[in-house]
């Protein structure tokens, strides 16, 4: 018999196979990436973030988020604003439109796909991927300082 950490790999791949190809289906439908939908959501719940506030929300560096941004302003999407010596990051009237969009079609996504599921077996999901999450960062830090 297959070891069983080998058989929750399996399905977590499957699993999130699936989810990624329709998630995709729904943003490439509107000519979205999924870092330019990561970035919409953020501007637009945190207006007027520095560039390199979005960055850390994203969890990216300030250097891989400037050309995205700047793809994003040519498309006009958002908008960056001079503060001092910060960029100001702002949602355009056609960038919340999108978003405005995009969100309810992956949230009724997200609701058939959860719908089986308890709340409690939600919030177990959720910490068990936080869980490997944190193993994987943890298991990344001790892999750069090899």
């Amino acid at each position: 018999m297959q070891k069983l950490s080998v058989l929750v790999w399996v399905r977590l791949v499957r699993v999130f196979q699936k989810l990624q190809k329709r998630s995709m289906k729904n943003l490439n439908d509107l000519g979205l990436t999924p870092s330019e939908f990561d970035i919409l959501a953020q501007a637009g719940t945190h207006e007027g973030a520095s560039q390199q506030q979005l960055a850390d929300l994203l969890l990216v560096t300030k250097g891989n988020i400037c050309q995205q941004l700047d793809h994003m302003e040519q498309n006009g999407l958002i908008c960056r604003t001079q503060d001092g010596r910060l960029n100001r990051i702002f949602l355009t009237e056609a960038g919340r439109n999108l978003f405005q969009t995009v969100t309810p079609l992956q949230e009724d996504f997200l609701h058939k796909l959860f719908e089986p599921l308890t709340d409690t077996e939600q919030r177990q999901l959720y910490a068990i991927l936080k869980k490997l999450d944190h193993s994987f960062r943890a298991a990344e830090a001790l892999q750069k300082k090899r």
